[in-house]
């Protein structure tokens, strides 16, 4: 399967020029072959990936790794399931040395019960590997002061989240995403996690956000492959309907079409 072309211009990200503003998880799909074609017609061009170890001779994953490189499209390794600093540098770097690239996304969890990142030591991970060379693609909340630390170490790619991981409850606090799309009109702004239906892509989209970055609400879905595609026009349509300027709400009700003067019926009457 393979999605219809983009109607969006391309946008670069990374170091990257892409056309897609979807990038998509690939866990918890029903099958291999099943997020496959999700992925194909969701138009995403770049996939997220979790660094597995696996014993030496272990040939598991091999199925998996070599349907993510037939898709040929942009890897994102992420640091899931580090709770520190630390165990999140370490996974980075192993990360770098498997998949080939500079592209890290940097997730450190602070709390089990919601999945809330730590934010004292995300920005201390995202501090060094900046230093290390790495394109860091930092899950956050959120809150601006954080988002403003990570600008601060050299982030240029932030990814506060709609709301907590696998949640679907969409953009919790959409005042908190605009106010950080207002301050940092120069960074790559992508909404991770919390999006579980089309109209929550579309508004991210539609506050100026640069990306959604999503896998459960595609992957759970009763038929991820027709969601995928539900996601790939949604993204669309929120990032054309933010190019083309959303009219401002108003107080009072305003006629479509104004009347001036006496209808011209009425001179016949």
């Amino acid at each position: 399967m393979q999605a219809l072309e983009t109607k969006n211009q391309s946008w670069q990200i990374g170091g990257k020029t892409l056309n897609s503003r979807l990038l998509i998880g690939s866990a918890l799909y029903p099958s291999p072959a099943n997020m496959e074609d999700a992925i194909k017609i969701s138009g995403a061009q770049i996939v997220t990936v979790a660094l597995r170890r696996q014993a030496a001779g272990d040939g598991g994953g091999n199925a998996f790794w070599n349907i993510i490189k037939s898709l040929n499209i942009e890897v994102l390794p992420n640091t899931a399931g580090s709770h520190s600093a630390k165990e999140a540098i370490t996974t980075a770097q192993m990360a770098r040395e498997v998949f080939g690239t500079n592209w890290i996304k940097l997730e450190v969890i602070g709390d089990q019960y919601n999945l809330q990142p730590d934010p004292f030591e995300t920005v201390k991970a995202a501090e060094v590997l900046i230093k290390e060379g790495f394109e860091v693609f930092p899950y956050t909340t959120d809150d601006l002061v954080v988002a403003k630390r990570l600008a601060d170490v050299g982030c240029k790619i932030i990814m506060p989240w709609g709301s907590m991981i696998g949640s679907g409850k969409g953009l919790m606090n959409p005042d908190n995403l605009t106010a950080i799309r207002k301050q940092f009109p120069e960074l790559k702004l992508i909404i991770d996690a919390g999006i579980g239906k089309p109209s929550h892509a579309i508004q991210a989209m539609e506050l100026g956000y640069d990306g959604v970055l999503l896998n459960s609400a595609i992957a759970l879905a009763q038929d991820p492959v027709k969601m995928a595609d539900a996601f790939r026009m949604a993204v669309e349509a929120g990032r054309m309907g933010y190019e083309a300027g959303v009219m401002q709400k108003r107080e009072f009700a305003s006629p479509s079409t104004p009347t001036v003067g006496t209808p011209f019926w009425h001179q016949f009457t």
